[in-house]
């Protein structure tokens, strides 16, 4: 089998990255070890976050790193064997997360974000995945006035970026969302998000859409990949794979392709759960909420309300550890009625990020016809389609649509 380009990874960036150099004329090949959207793209909280325009930073606040060193927080939580080979990465990070840093980050990543929902809109209406996003936006909640007034602070703090929210007193975030506890005395509601009540179908949904309009795809190994004769081949559960260019979408399992080849690019994963709940009491929740203090999402699902927590810093490969849900579960059992635990299991996620808080999307310096588009963190559903996009052109000749020199991987040499 022979392509222009193959992609591999069917998460939501190799999918989004497949379509939109199939939309430049690009013959494509998609290719994956499992169906598409059965990875870190399946179990996420469903925003395409584009009120997300500050980068998720290490906080540098004592009394925060205090707590979080206490491994006792909600949000955060980290395995002790890990951190020894976790330490370089988060020292990184760390440094990374100061006032200059920070707004490095932020100004690398604003092109994006400002396309996040404008692009998922191209590929969801084709592919018949409008009933799947919502345009009401989310919720982040709080409980006590100095919270409150910070969230309000902090919310004013983006003026610049011209966003649209509304500020909920007691009153109004008890009529958007009658189940809330009583002790919710208020909220933001993000306008400019959109929602997504099925993330991995989603992503299925772009797949199917790949297909029909001609692209293949093809189970299989992408971590076989080797570069013969100035071409790339891959077996595949339909045998050889030979492609002039390929683009490593794997998120969490870049890292199995790109450092035989020499890069030495600090990839990282911070794990999540995510568990579904039936309704309790007659309730329907109609937004996602986020306690911002507790670090979760609840979020209304196809399959229930899915509860999403924050990070767990563990070895990717370590079995599931249910300390962090459960932690999440019982506070968010005196947040919203939540009913009984819906799946067998907790599902678990990988992040894949980088200190910089910025994604590689560009070629691979000494390889020709490697590409890379990995390490969206906490946002790959949010930014597939862009990130695809600006990928696209950049391996099509075209002008892109930002300057892509900060999601360079030699930004790392």
């Amino acid at each position: 089998m022979h392509c222009d380009i193959l992609v591999l990874g069917a998460g939501i960036v190799g999918v989004s990255t497949a379509l939109q150099l199939q939309a430049h004329g690009r013959n494509v090949v998609l290719l994956d070890r499992d169906q598409p959207g059965s990875g870190t793209s399946h179990g996420n909280a469903g925003l395409i976050e584009r009120a997300s325009v500050i980068p998720y930073s290490f906080p540098r606040e004592i009394s925060r790193l205090l707590r979080y060193g206490l491994n006792q927080q909600s949000d955060v939580r980290y395995s002790l064997k890990h951190l020894p080979k976790a330490g370089s990465w988060l020292m990184q990070y760390w440094q990374q997360s100061g006032s200059k840093g920070l707004a490095k980050a932020t100004e690398s990543m604003l092109p994006l974000i400002e396309k996040c929902v404008s692009e998922h809109d191209l590929l969801a209406e084709p592919a018949g995945m409008t009933g799947l996003i919502q345009d009401s936006g989310w919720v982040e909640v709080y409980r006590t006035p100095a919270d409150f007034e910070k969230a309000q602070r902090d919310a004013a703090a983006l003026a610049r970026f011209k966003l649209n929210y509304r500020v909920l007193d007691k009153q109004q975030v008890h009529a958007l969302e009658p189940g809330l506890h009583d002790d919710v005395l208020g909220g933001i509601h993000w306008l400019d998000p959109k929602t997504v009540t099925d993330p991995g179908g989603l992503t299925r949904g772009y797949a199917e859409l790949f297909i029909q309009r001609g692209g293949t795809f093809v189970l299989g190994d992408a971590t076989r990949l080797r570069a013969t004769a100035g071409q790339w081949q891959v077996e595949s559960q339909k045998g050889l794979i030979v492609a002039n260019e390929v683009v490593v979408a794997l998120g969490p399992q870049a890292r199995a392709i790109f450092e035989p080849l020499g890069y030495q690019i600090p990839l990282a994963i911070k794990r999540g759960y995510h568990m579904h709940y039936a309704a309790k009491d007659g309730h329907t929740m109609q937004h996602p909420i986020l306690d911002s203090i507790g670090g979760y999402v609840l979020a209304p699902m196809v399959g229930g309300i899915r509860l999403t927590t924050g990070i767990e810093f563990a070895d990717s490969d370590d079995p599931i550890n249910e300390i962090q849900l459960r932690r999440c579960e019982e506070r968010a059992q005196r947040l919203y009625p939540l009913g009984p635990r819906v799946d067998a299991e907790p599902w678990l996620g990988r992040r894949p990020c980088l200190p910089d808080m910025c994604p590689v999307i560009g070629p691979a310096s000494r390889h020709k016809g490697l590409w890379f588009n990995f390490g969206h963190a906490h946002h790959g559903l949010t930014l597939g389609p862009v990130s695809g996009r600006l990928l696209a052109e950049m391996m099509t000749g075209q002008t892109p649509f930002t300057d892509p020199t900060p999601y360079s991987a030699e930004r790392f040499n």
